[in-house]
This record gives structure tokens, C-alpha cells and sequence, in this order.
């Protein structure tokens, strides 16, 4: 499912959306657990889950380089909200009468050619995070990066027409 755009201020908040068949507590173990979160998002490393606490953004390129990320709200098994870039990520994990909704809602400012780049990015690591939930581990599948980058670019350019 496509993430919904919208223009807010000088950037855009991007929302996507995914309702899953599993328990609040699975999802939020594999947002939070490092053992969990390399299977979807290698990049991520969490160091300190707490109110201004730090995530660990590893580049992962064999330099070795990383840089902390600040959280800026943590709510236990319901919110992960921490600084991404000049903008943020935030998860919003709640439960539903046949499991739970994972939200995911980035601010991104400047938008700039890095934008459908970044958002192809999010929506490939949540379909991966979803297939991990459902016992399935898959390496990065860069085709369906490409796919949905195209469908990405086009959302943005939109924004602006």
C-alpha cells in the first residue's frame, strides 16, 4: 500500500499505513530489537529506547561511519519517534480487533531528488518488516526498491504540479 503525501510547511509528511495480523508486542519486538531490526532495516541500531535516547544510523559501506539519532517520544509498545535528517520518523503500533496498525509517518524537509529515494526506501523496509513478522527474511530486494522509487518520484513530482 502506497504511502499518502501531503505538503506541510516546507517539507512533506509521508503516512503509511499497514495493518498486520500479529500482536502489538510481536510488531513492536521487531521494531526494537536489534536481533529484529537488522533483518529490516540494517542501517538502524538501537542504542538507547527512551525519551531523548539514541538510535544508531550505521552506514553500513565498510567505512565503519555512523551518526546518533536523537528520539524524540518514546511510549512503550505504542510510539518510536527520533530525528531523521532535518526531518523525523515516527511509528505508531496499536491493537485492532485481528492484530494491530503499524503506522509509519515521516516529515522530510527540503524535498529534494533524495525524497522518493527515501520514501522507496521506508516502503521497502516495511514490507520487510511485515514478512519477518510472518517468519519470512528476505535480502534487500532492490527490483522492488526500483518499482516503487518510479512510483515515488511520481507522487512527489505531483505535489508540486
Amino acid at each position: 500500500m502506497q504511502a499518502v503525501i501531503q505538503k506541510e510547511g516546507n517539507g512533506i509528511i509521508a503516512r503509511f499505513n499497514r495493518p498486520l495480523n500479529h500482536s502489538v508486542e510481536e510488531v513492536w519486538s521487531a521494531l526494537t530489537e536489534n536481533d529484529k531490526v537488522e533483518k529490516w532495516m540494517s542501517n538502524l541500531e538501537m542504542k538507547d529506547l527512551r525519551k531523548d535516547g539514541t538510535i544508531k544510523f550505521n552506514f553500513n559501506d565498510g567505512s565503519g561511519k555512523s551518526f546518533d539519532m536523537k528520539i524524540r517520544e518514546f511510549q512503550e509498545s505504542a510510539v518510536l519517534d527520533f530525528d531523521w535528517g532535518e526531518g523525523w520518523v515516527r511509528f505508531e503500533v496499536s491493537p485492532e480487533k485481528d492484530g494491530c496498525s503499524l503506522v509509519l509517518k515521516e516529515y522530510i524537509t527540503p524535498v529534494n531528488d533524495h525524497t522518493s529515494k527515501d520514501l522507496a526506501g521506508w516502503h521497502v523496509c516495511l514490507d520487510m518488516l511485515s514478512d519477518l513478522i510472518d517468519g519470512h527474511h528476505q535480502d534487500f530486494p532492490m527490483d522492488e526498491w526500483k518499482k516503487w522509487h518510479k512510483e515515488y518520484t511520481v507522487a512527489v513530482e505531483r505535489l508540486d504540479g
